[in-house]
């Protein structure tokens, strides 16, 4: 099946970046092969992940002052009538200037000359993890708003899909999804089945291109097997345990999945002990493993993104390190490209 997403070990990255200036982070951004806006905590409490997703659900209550966001379950049934009102506006599930100045400025932007372009939204399962009501628990938990909870956030991942096909044909989005890799523990409370049906509820209600990404370590057969056409991961931390699942990988490449090698750590530690070097040979060095599951290498490089390792907002020397990255990144995918003779 052919990609619905550009591979040819091209760049891209997660959204989340350090810069407390718009224009920083974008330059930053701009400087991938596949662009994205980026979500810049540092500069506004609307501009997190986790407020971003939040902008219109009924319940939600905001603290900007400490930094905060709540649930009220009676507020919910409240409001619940005129968010199913406003169900069929499309536009009504985007992102307004409040909660992204940087979205919209993206917007604003000639993004023609870009082989693709990218957005995110803070994913379903991760977001009802995080978010408590007010007895503390994770609004996952109430079946009376889980349900609607999905098919809210497939809402706002399509209008911004929308959005963004408007300004690019071929614009894509992941769905960050950090919770994951904490749902295939024996406490989580939330089973990888119930996982299951809800994330495959949601991506149904999203056009195609659209995938996950996440930077832990969750059951990579569980992401494989699911109907998205790009995964994202740390491989830099997780590249033993992800590469044993050849089989899962090439049924993903053979329906024409995309594959983001999340190689250049950005923390300011693993990054000063690093060279271009042993990371193009540790990322090498993975993928005999799945050769041996019979995915032909040719396939694999024509499917396949590189991307930093994770986002990092702590380091002590700011955006440095994060832009250092971002520099070895673009060498990194030039030097392999032109190994394998990449376009």
């Amino acid at each position: 099946m052919t990609p619905l997403i550009p591979g040819n070990l091209r760049t891209t990255a997660m959204a989340i970046l350090p810069p407390r200036q718009v224009e920083t982070a974008l330059e930053l951004a701009l400087s991938l092969d596949i662009p994205f806006w980026p979500q810049l905590p540092h500069v506004s409490f609307y501009e997190d992940m986790y407020v971003q997703a939040a902008e219109h659900f009924p319940g939600i209550l905001l603290f900007p002052e400490e930094n905060r966001i709540r649930f009220d379950t009676a507020k919910f049934f409240e409001g619940l009538p005129e968010l199913l009102d406003r169900w069929e506006d499309l536009e009504y599930f985007d992102l307004t200037p409040q909660y992204s100045v940087v979205y919209h400025r993206f917007l604003e932007m000639d993004l023609s000359g870009y082989i693709a372009i990218r957005g995110q939204l803070e994913g379903p399962v991760s977001f009802g993890l995080k978010i408590l009501d007010e007895n503390d628990r994770p609004i996952i938990f109430n079946d009376e708003v889980r349900g609607i909870m999905m098919d809210f956030m497939a809402r706002r991942a399509q209008a911004q899909l929308v959005r963004l096909k408007e300004k690019h044909p071929r614009a894509f989005m992941f769905i960050d999804e950090p919770g994951l890799q904490f749902i295939f523990s024996s406490v989580s409370g939330y089973p990888d089945t119930r996982a299951k049906e809800d994330l495959d509820r949601f991506f149904a209600q999203i056009d195609r291109p659209r995938g996950i990404h996440l930077c832990g370590n969750p059951d990579w057969e569980f992401l494989l097997n699911r109907d998205i056409d790009i995964l994202s991961m740390d491989i830099y931390t997780n590249g033993e345990v992800f590469s044993c699942y050849g089989p899962a990988v090439r049924r993903f490449l053979d329906r024409g999945g995309v594959l983001a090698w999340g190689l250049v750590p950005t923390g300011f530690e693993d990054f000063n002990k690093e060279t271009q070097d042993h990371l193009m040979a540790y990322l090498e060095g993975l993928w005999p493993i799945l050769f041996k599951a019979g995915i032909e290498r040719d396939q694999m490089l024509a499917q396949s993104l590189l991307a930093p390792a994770t986002c990092c907002l702590i380091n002590p020397d700011q955006e440095k390190t994060v832009a250092r990255a971002y520099a070895w990144l673009r060498e990194l995918s030039l030097r392999l490209r032109e190994k394998y003779k990449l376009d």
